[in-house]
């Protein structure tokens, strides 16, 4: 049996990192998840799962049998295959920081690229373990590789200790979660499970059943480009326009300003010359009355702007990605209950808190799967700066075993 650690370095250093300009019509967005998923099949079939699938779309599901007679409920586990589009996942070097000894981490020396305590204080609650990073020049990949190696490990674990009872087991492995599409074509019905986790949270010991409400604006602001010496009266210069609508928008509504239950407005990319200028936003709230009042509020400054510089000058687009998934769960508590259950068990303090952000599973609860999220041990995600703990994924896979050992009981 090979251990979570080294599933995950082997994960890592495919790259399937996901592309949220894709067209929608390509999925899933980036073929290279493709690779990855493909050799998990291969994986899971060697392992001796039964069912396993992988679909056109990049799905990728399989069932561990019941080794009892009675019936239980069916309990999944889901995690996502793609690496966030917000930096490269090609060629990842994942790097072993042997037994921290709570210093600034040097992850690249030639390039100094350094993790600094001053900035990552949270680090030092690791001072004696050992922590995997990258080199500093992409991202890690622990969201969600850490995720899928978890299930992979445990998986195999029970199958290697058949003297732990468990009902049927789903496994799940999606693409596109990281461009809020890793539920468009996930079936529900042919999965099969009456309840799942996705393995998709960060530090150790998170447990999360609430989330964001969630959406994604497109604001195209259309200019007139005219000869600077010859524009008086003629030129509409769309980046002063984008400009004057970034200052409409709420200051302090943004991530680096908000937490817990604040929600925000993100500009997470901007392009444009004088003729056309595109912002991309991304909308979040918990209350589903002030998310929809965000999206409302983002149309009238549309209008506002409209009537200043001309119609069609500025176009919004908003659409829905995904909601709180509580508003599902709260209607099977037992998945919660089993879920806390389960972290206590193995020895650690849950941490409940909602999601600042969204999981497969805030889609799929509302196509009737109700799915909370836990964690995997990562921190700092999507960024160069990533890193988890060893613990942490260990602890997780004892989650997971747990968990179909309290279905057991269900």
């Amino acid at each position: 049996m090979t251990t979570v650690i080294e599933k995950f370095l082997k994960y890592v250093k495919f790259d399937t990192q996901s592309d949220e300009e894709a067209s929608l019509t390509t999925f899933p967005s980036t073929k290279k998840q493709l690779v990855l998923a493909k050799a998990l099949k291969e994986e899971i079939e060697a392992m001796g799962l039964k069912n396993v699938s992988l679909d056109d779309n990049g799905y990728l599901m399989a069932e561990l049998p019941s080794n009892i007679d009675k019936k239980v409920p069916v309990v999944g586990f889901i995690a996502h295959m793609d690496t966030s589009p917000d930096m490269s996942g090609k060629e990842v070097k994942p790097q072993i920081v042997k037994n921290y000894n709570g210093q600034d981490i040097v992850l690249n020396k030639e390039k100094n690229i350094v993790l600094k305590t001053e900035d990552f204080p949270e680090i030092k609650q690791y001072i004696g373990e050992d922590i995997i990073t990258s080199d500093g020049t992409t991202l890690l990949g622990a969201d969600d590789k850490a995720g899928v190696a978890e299930i992979m490990t445990a998986m195999e674990y029970l199958i290697q200790h058949p003297e732990i009872k468990h009902g049927t087991i789903k496994i799940g492995f999606t693409p596109d979660e990281e461009v809020g599409r890793g539920a468009d074509f996930f079936d529900v019905e042919k999965f099969g499970a009456d309840a799942a986790y996705t393995m998709d949270g960060g530090r150790v010991g998170e447990f999360e059943y609430e989330n964001f409400n969630a959406a994604g604006a497109k604001v195209t602001i259309h200019g007139r480009n005219v000869h600077p010496g010859y524009a008086l009266g003629k030129m509409k210069n769309s980046i002063a326009i984008a400009n004057d609508f970034i200052g409409r928008m709420p200051v302090n509504e943004v991530p680096e300003r908000t937490s817990g239950y604040e929600g925000f407005y993100h500009l997470n990319n901007m392009q444009g010359d004088v003729e056309q200028t595109v912002l991309h936003y991304i909308i979040r709230d918990f209350d589903r009355e002030r998310f929809e009042k965000r999206k409302e509020f983002m149309k009238y400054i549309e209008n506002e702007l409209n009537q200043m510089y001309g119609e069609g000058t500025v176009v919004v687009e908003v659409k829905d990605q995904y909601y709180n998934m509580k508003e599902k769960i709260d209607k099977a508590k037992y998945v919660v209950d089993l879920g806390y259950e389960a972290i206590k068990s193995v020895g650690l303090e849950p941490v409940v808190r909602p999601i600042r952000g969204g999981t497969d599973g805030a889609r799929l609860s509302f196509l009737g799967l109700p799915t909370p999220n836990i964690f995997t041990g990562g921190e700092n995600f999507h960024g160069r700066y990533e890193y988890i703990p060893i613990k942490p994924m260990e602890k997780a896979v004892e989650v997971i075993v747990k968990i179909a050992q309290l279905y057991v009981n269900k």
